[in-house]
């Protein structure tokens, strides 16, 4: 039996690091995807006493037999059932970390580490022990700020729940759960995320199960019904950073600052408060209005970024570039590098959109056109 499936990624439309400090978040489903394949043996396959993982992308292949997880997981160990998410204990986690261990990954790809773990922490939960090959392909850069890890917990949960459901009807295409299996799923998905990350938001997960978008404030989220259509060019600047020193950065120049920078969350709340209503919007304003003012909030918005210290040359770089071609852009997600959006409006033509990923990949930035506020998990048997 084969199973598919797959989730989106997402970006932050407004308010990154101010959230930490109580302003309200937007976020985003993109329809670029991470895909995974689940594929159970038949008794007489010759894998059929082993589960196997393969990295397609990196061309990568891990495997353990069945036996050699039964005899370092304990079948007792496991308290959740997956119809019951609960977080993995310490004690299973260095457990796993063995299993990883044992694999002999490479040193330079080392940070698969955690994701690795979070594979065998699902499937053994959700699915036991039994043996499979999962395949996993994506259309997302890892570590730039698009919600790969969590897109990646959403389309493998995804695929292990579809695998229990006793209707199995083939359906032409990709079809949605429906609305009990995709609160599990994103439950399931965020004890992932916690293992790779340790304290996540839970924004990443929820935006990759439910798809279109969301608004986030002081931990509460509200999912967002997109009423307009909405284009942005995603560059990734392949710059790495460090979101956790970003983010001590910003909170160390509020103690230094408490009332300037409370006036800066202030704003950042107005802007992410606006943009949902703005996107929601059901009135007579016709799009390009609407897009005339979503890129005067993401201009605020980036030049507020720029004011808690978190921008960067390489993102200065994308924006006096989009620029050149009357094309507002922001950062996205924490910062200090890693991925930059530039709103595409309808009326623009394909022709500038061309010369400006021209000019921007000339600087060795890896560009993406994605449509915002799309679907999210999705199966297909």
């Amino acid at each position: 039996m084969e199973v598919k499936a797959r989730a989106p990624g997402k970006i932050i439309l407004a308010g990154e690091h101010a959230v930490v400090h109580g302003s309200t978040a937007v976020a985003a489903a993109i329809d670029l995807y991470t895909y995974v394949t689940l594929r159970l043996p038949l008794q007489s396959d010759e894998n059929s006493d082993r589960l196997t993982l393969q990295l397609k992308d990196l061309s990568l292949e891990f495997s353990w037999s069945v036996s050699r997880l039964k005899e370092v997981i304990p079948n007792d160990s496991n308290t959740s059932s997956p119809s019951t998410p609960a977080s993995c204990s310490g004690e299973i986690l260095k457990s796993i970390a063995l299993l990883v261990e044992e694999q002999n990954i490479p040193e330079e790809k080392i940070w698969l580490s955690s994701g690795i773990s979070t594979f065998l922490w699902l499937y053994t939960s959700i699915r036991g022990f039994s043996p499979a090959t999962v395949i996993i392909t994506t259309e997302l850069p890892y570590g730039s700020g698009l919600g790969s890890s969590a897109a990646f917990c959403v389309a493998l949960t995804s695929a292990l729940i579809a695998s229990s459901i006793s209707d199995k009807t083939h359906r032409e295409g990709w079809c949605s759960l429906d609305e009990t299996n995709l609160e599990l799923l994103n439950k399931w998905a965020f004890e992932g995320e916690k293992i790779i990350h340790g304290k996540p938001s839970g924004i990443d997960n929820t935006v990759s199960a439910y798809g279109n978008m969301i608004k986030f404030c002081s931990g509460e989220i509200t999912r967002l019904q997109s009423n307009m259509p909405l284009r942005m060019l995603i560059t990734n600047t392949k710059v790495g950073r460090n979101t956790k020193a970003l983010v001590s950065g910003v909170s160390e120049r509020t103690v230094r600052h408490p009332d300037a920078m409370k006036s800066v969350f202030n704003a950042v709340d107005s802007i992410s408060k606006e943009l949902a209503a703005i996107i929601q919007s059901k009135d007579e304003v016709s799009v390009t209005e609407k897009e005339e003012s979503i890129k005067e909030l993401m201009e605020i918005n980036q030049g507020l970024l720029q004011s808690m210290g978190v921008s960067h040359s390489s993102i200065d770089t994308v924006i006096r570039t989009t620029l050149k071609h009357k094309l507002t852009s922001k950062l996205t997600g924490a910062g200090g590098g890693g991925c930059v959006l530039t709103l595409l409006p309808t009326v623009v033509s394909g022709t500038v959109v061309d010369k400006a990923v021209e000019e921007l990949e000339s600087y060795g930035f890896q560009c993406f056109t994605a449509s915002i506020g799309g679907n999210g998990a999705e199966i297909c048997f």
